[in-house]
């Protein structure tokens, strides 16, 4: 760790429209690949108490596959119903090869 990052995954480990279940800073976490930009958002739904890594990534957004719901990966923000809390998202980085989030830290 360093200065609050920690790294969760090499910078080539997923492609595309791929996520992976991360934990950093206590927190249950999901990096995911949307078109080739790295977010890393809070694993459970704010709707139902739901893995958001049983979903999907499609154009920038993460469904949920319980309600449908649609959460903006860069701001956390629910874009359809039934969700009307967001979900976390936090800063992410790549240095040496590594990506790194920011757990402490909300966007």
């Amino acid at each position: 760790m360093v200065d609050g990052w920690i790294a969760v995954a090499a910078e080539d480990e997923l492609s595309p429209g791929q996520m992976k279940r991360v934990e950093a800073g206590g927190r249950r976490m999901l990096l995911c690949n949307a078109d080739g930009r790295h977010y890393v958002v809070d694993e459970m739904c704010s709707h139902e108490d739901y893995s958001l890594f049983l979903g999907c990534i499609q154009e920038g957004r993460i469904k949920c596959s319980l309600h449908g719901s649609y959460f903006d990966l860069k701001t956390g923000k629910p874009e359809t119903e039934p969700a009307y809390e967001p979900i976390c998202s936090y800063p992410v980085r790549i240095k040496d090869r590594q990506i790194w989030v920011l757990p402490g830290k909300q966007e």
